[in-house]
């Protein structure tokens, strides 16, 4: 690799601590592509998470950031952020960006301005309703991963309908960004930053920031389960698009971070600990949902243990008498 690109790597290690492992281990063309666009959007993500730059710094650099890519000397110096290497240092990731094939350009330049529209649409309004968290999750996310399915094919190594089917892609990047939203809860809020919609937690509180408070983590685990539970409706989508992938690398890249996905979910349902700080699946636990996650059997295994944990969790904490509940769970290990 070239010293640009081996630079490029390095950033993506630095930055993408789930991302970097499905990356490399894909092969050749297609690794560096993806390291590519991730370091491009976790570009755009530090400049529309950093509370230190102005708004209207902030809307000038969305929008115009596809052409940015297309600028080789430009670059952003006063982001406070921890990824702010991928702002100080985008002259090396534009560089590498301009070197690949024009048609993956074009991939990345489409997603690049659907992401700016919904991160300057969003910075100037508060996501009221659960329409407006999907369509938030839909510019921010679901555009890349609508890119990815698009890549896959334009390189041979899926079938067109992978990338044609718009709603199964979409529905990737939904769940994806659901989960990191949910889970950041407590940093997004200590950020100045809402993206739980306010349609449910209102439901709940007064204010988002009540939920910090002992007195009020009753309503708020409510709240968390609600949306958790929005966010598993994604699921069946996520099943049938990963049983359309035929090649093995690309299935274990899409199959990995949905495995995680659902697992953090399962570890946040009912988890006070949300309103407290960080939660994360353990990294060993990481590690073997990567390793196990081959194929769609694996896939449907992995899922059904999780989506278990979830239910357990739900029937027990209900007013249920301990008869029921013992039926309940006769039933599920009959399953």
């Amino acid at each position: 690799m070239s010293e640009s690109l081996q630079t490029c790597y390095k950033y993506l290690t630095e930055t993408g601590r789930s991302y970097a492992p499905i990356t490399q281990a894909l092969e050749g063309e297609l690794r560096h592509i993806f390291c590519i666009f991730y370091l491009v959007v976790k570009a755009m993500d530090t400049v529309e998470d950093d509370m230190t730059i102005s708004m209207e710094t902030k809307i000038q650099i969305l929008k115009n950031f596809h052409n940015l890519l297309y600028q080789p000397d430009w670059k952003f110096m006063d982001s406070k952020k921890k990824t702010c290497q991928v702002l100080e240092d985008f002259p090396t990731i534009s560089w590498e960006f301009r070197n690949l094939a024009v048609v993956y350009q074009e991939v990345i330049v489409k997603a690049v301005r659907e992401v700016a529209v919904g991160m300057m649409e969003y910075l100037q309004k508060q996501v009221e309703s659960v329409q407006d968290w999907d369509k938030y999750c839909d510019y921010v996310a679901a555009s890349l991963t609508r890119g990815l399915s698009v890549i896959f094919c334009v390189t041979g190594l899926e079938d067109p309908v992978v990338g044609e089917d718009k709603r199964l892609s979409s529905s990737f990047g939904l769940f994806m960004q659901k989960t990191n939203i949910i889970r950041d809860f407590l940093e997004d809020l200590l950020n100045g930053q809402e993206f739980w919609p306010k349609e449910v937690w209102s439901k709940y509180g007064k204010k988002l920031s009540d939920f910090t408070k002992p007195e009020n983590i009753v309503p708020a685990v409510q709240c968390l389960n609600e949306l958790i539970t929005n966010a598993l409706k994604h699921v069946p989508d996520l099943l049938l698009y990963l049983s359309q992938l035929r090649n093995q690398r690309v299935f274990k890249f899409c199959s990995a971070p949905l495995m995680m996905a659902i697992a953090t979910l399962a570890t946040c349902y009912n988890n006070q600990q949300v309103f407290k700080g960080v939660v994360k699946i353990r990294r060993g636990q990481a590690v073997t949902l990567m390793m196990d996650s081959t194929d769609m059997q694996a896939v449907r295994a992995i899922t059904y243990q999780y989506a278990e944990e979830v239910w357990i969790s739900y029937i027990f904490q209900h007013s249920l008498s301990l008869r029921q509940k013992y039926a309940i769970w006769i039933y599920i290990c009959e399953k």
